[in-house]
């Protein structure tokens, strides 16, 4: 079970964007996420008529390292880590993922 997942909301808690918070809109291999508006950078663009595509200078989001970024909790105000525990019992058995600092579920339970 992956800890940050796509659409969550994260904070950025090293390097240089430290203290940034964004959505996470794209996983990138195992390691990396794309997360809105953090790790910007500037990208020198053709333009391209078949598709529409004017040339320019364009900003765009890179990848971010998963280490580099932490769940961001709305109780505390902070970022916090994220625990995976276990609910339920025989075949209801499944498992959420937690704030280690609160315990509180990160998911509601539907």
């Amino acid at each position: 079970m992956q800890r940050i997942r796509k659409g969550d909301d994260v904070m950025v808690i090293t390097g240089r964007d430290k203290g940034k918070r964004g959505n996470v809109v794209k996983q990138v291999g195992d390691e990396h996420l794309i997360v809105e508006g953090v790790n910007r950078t500037k990208k020198h663009q053709r333009p391209n008529p078949m598709k529409g595509q004017q040339g320019g200078i364009v900003d765009k989001d890179m990848p971010i390292h998963i280490s580099n970024i932490a769940l961001f909790n709305a109780q505390t105000g902070k970022p916090d880590r994220v625990g995976i525990k276990t609910v339920g019992t025989g075949a209801e058995e499944r498992k959420v993922r937690i704030f280690k600092s609160t315990g509180e579920l990160v998911d509601p339970v539907k």
